[in-house]
């Protein structure tokens, strides 16, 4: 294995890719008791057409197969529940689907190899049939028919597809019930050979643990698999620069009303370290703009306009990108009113280089303490990994960083004509 060693934090970790093509990161903590680990596919909601590596024509699947396929991994052969297995060594497992990658993870406090191989055998035994996959249907459905009711989420994809015209971004996760009616075991073992393939997926476990033994129970558990010689071709629609909508109103039995205001970045196309580098730029200056040391952030919480649930986010991904910040408000339209001139105000007069060195120093301060979470810390590397980013390479993106790029940056996003906002109201 490669040992990496970031020496602006201490932390280490140990890298190798395997034959089949896997991504292995492993990164001791003994400071910790218990251990975590995660299995990823780089593959969610938006991979609905594809060309497969040695086919030439694309291949279309029904929206929400990804979360779909999810779903029904958890089958086995024998009929038994993978999660009884990983309850009997003390393991707590779980899966999610988002929009570019599907996860398989769990945590242990004790007999962390054997939930470890429990984890890369159910991964690796994809089990469907005409009756199992039929009858997933009626579960799915239900779980979507209970997201149409809830704000959150309803106020998101709402927010989504205002943002874009064709990205599939916008769709939802679990797809409609529509689009699952469609999907049969064939079209499962398809995407599941396509996406599972190990060339295409990534493995990080930390915690308490021996790094060469992990290793060992990890080389020992991965089954023939002949690595794809070139990459999946994704196809995605043309997606205009241009806004959808600007604004959607939706009433839900809600106590208050709620908003997402947000912008669409159009420099996308690339990953690696200079997304990473303009990741670190949107998130100095989104803490510059709306953080809760801001002029804005306190104004707005004097006057009673926003609240504790404010937060901001910037979502990099390399075929789409946008900035949000969203919460609860009495008045979201005074909220947005507000958002948009103080946007102006700055265009006009510039931002100031004393905030940018303070934000800075916060953003490092923050990364710092994210080791503190092996859990969100592992999420976060996988979720770059996969955008081709070593999270390692912070420190050396974020030394890069100067007042002028953040100038340059700001100049180039916030855009009043890509802003939009979705609000929630009270029934």
């Amino acid at each position: 294995m490669k040992k990496i060693t970031d020496k602006y934090s201490g932390e280490s970790l140990y890298y190798e890719k395997d034959k089949s093509g896997l991504s292995i990161y492993i990164m001791p903590r003994a400071d910790y008791i218990g251990s975590f680990a995660i299995f990823a596919t780089k593959y969610g909601s938006v991979d609905s057409e594809f060309v497969v590596p040695g086919d030439t024509a694309a291949t279309k699947v029904p929206d929400g197969i990804a979360h779909y396929l999810e779903h029904k991994m958890f089958d086995q052969p024998d009929g038994s529940n993978i999660f009884d297995k990983f309850s009997r060594f003390g393991g707590e497992a779980n899966a999610f689907t988002s929009f570019n990658m599907t996860a398989y993870l769990f945590s242990a406090t004790e007999h962390f190899y054997e939930n470890l191989e429990t984890l890369m055998d159910f991964v690796q035994s994809p089990y469907f049939t005409a009756e199992s996959v039929q009858k997933e249907q009626g579960i799915i459905a239900q779980e979507i028919g209970m997201y149409d009711d809830n704000a959150p989420w309803r106020l998101f994809f709402n927010f989504l597809g205002l943002l874009y015209h064709n990205n599939p971004v916008k769709l939802d996760i679990a797809g409609t019930v529509e689009s699952i009616a469609k999907i049969d075991e064939k079209l499962l073992y398809k995407c599941y050979n396509t996406f599972y393939n190990l060339s295409n997926m990534t493995l990080f476990v930390t915690g308490n643990l021996d790094a060469e033994k992990a290793l060992s129970v990890i080389k020992n558990n991965i089954k023939n698999s002949e690595p794809f010689k070139e990459e999946i071709k994704r196809i995605y629609p043309d997606e205009p620069k241009s806004v959808a909508g600007k604004f959607k109103t939706q009433k839900i039995s809600v106590a208050m009303p709620m908003f997402m205001i947000g912008w669409k970045d159009n420099d996308v196309g690339f990953s690696g370290k200079p997304l990473l580098k303009k990741t670190l730029e949107m998130e100095i200056l989104l803490e510059m703009i709306f953080g809760k040391s801001s002029r804005l952030y306190n104004e707005l919480y004097d006057e009673g306009l926003i609240n504790q649930s404010f937060s901001v986010e910037y979502a990099p991904q390399k075929d789409y990108s946008y900035a949000e910040i969203d919460g609860q408000s009495k008045n979201p339209k005074e909220v947005y009113e507000r958002v948009t001139k103080h946007i102006k105000k700055l265009k006009k007069e510039g931002i100031k280089e004393e905030d940018f060195n303070r934000i800075k120093k916060v953003i490092w301060g923050d990364y710092i303490r994210s080791f503190n979470d092996i859990e969100g810390y592992a999420h976060t590397f996988v979720t770059m990994s996969l955008l081709d980013i070593n999270y390692f390479d912070y420190y050396s993106e974020y030394q890069k960083i100067t007042f002028s790029d953040i100038v340059n940056r700001f100049n180039k996003e916030f855009d009043e004509d890509l802003c939009v906002m979705s609000e929630i109201q009270p029934e």
